[in-house]
């Protein structure tokens, strides 16, 4: 169960690695995100992001919400990780 938690914490710390590039690559308005990779990079994180994009409306033409879908990553991943630590009761 440890290895699940930690596949988890590693997938989970991954992931907000990509958002994070995800982001920085909006800066840039002539990216192409039909291209690849980009298009791959918009495929994996724009499904995640778009669930915190429905309740958040952007402020001031900023789009926070991808600031919320990272600190719910690592809050997760550092849960998962809590829990790939503790050693089994049965």
């Amino acid at each position: 169960m440890n290895l699940l938690f930690a596949v988890l914490a590693a997938f989970f710390t991954y992931y907000g690695y990509l958002l994070i590039v995800r982001v920085l690559l909006t800066w840039f308005p002539n990216i192409d995100w039909y291209n690849q990779p980009f298009a791959a990079l918009s495929q994996i994180t724009d499904p995640y992001l778009n669930i915190f994009r429905s309740f958040i409306p952007p402020l001031g033409g900023m789009d926070i919400s991808p600031v919320l879908a990272i600190i719910l990553l690592q809050v997760l991943g550092g849960f998962m990780d809590t829990l790939s630590r503790t050693p089994a009761f049965f």
